[in-house]
């Protein structure tokens, strides 16, 4: 891959990387935005790794999440427990506040379940794609899923 392709392969897919990395980021736009940059770099680097029979879109997102989970790790955050969080502080049905209860709410969840939740549910992708991008099992994924979606259900009181 070119510089001139790469480009134009970032510039379609550049609003999409950006909000998956707003979704693991909680909301935080600098954060995202910062990570987004990074991962860019990244992924330019190794473009000439790139094969086309892929997609660019889950190649620069793995890269990107990779990136995101290696700036966790460097910043080493507590997770936040659900059950450490004030009932007054978790969001209600129907506030009205929908980007910001979903990023609250997200934040509350571990990284690999934000992570699976955010492709799936966010961006699209298979379960197999996520793995993928991911770097787990198949299983992995849906136990991720599945747990997320429960705590997510928990914290924005959303019955069954």
């Amino acid at each position: 891959m070119n510089r001139e392709q790469f480009i134009a392969c970032v510039e379609r897919e550049q609003e999409a990387l950006r909000g998956f990395l707003l979704a693991l980021c909680c909301g935080n736009k600098e954060e995202a935005d910062d990570l987004a940059q990074d991962a860019l770099v990244k992924a330019y680097l190794a473009c000439s790794g790139f094969r086309d029979g892929g997609k660019f879109r889950s190649w620069l997102f793995k890269i990107a999440h990779n990136t995101f989970l290696s700036h966790r790790r460097s910043q080493q955050p507590p997770t936040i427990s659900i059950d450490a969080v004030p009932i007054e502080a978790l969001p209600q049905r129907g506030s009205g506040e929908g980007a910001s209860d979903l990023y609250l709410a997200l934040s509350t969840l571990p990284p690999k379940e934000r992570s699976s939740i955010t492709l799936f549910y966010l961006n699209g992708y298979s379960i197999k794609e996520i793995a993928a991008i991911t770097e787990t099992s198949q299983d992995a994924v849906k136990q991720q899923l599945s747990r997320g979606r429960e705590k997510l259900r928990k914290t924005l009181n959303i019955d069954h």
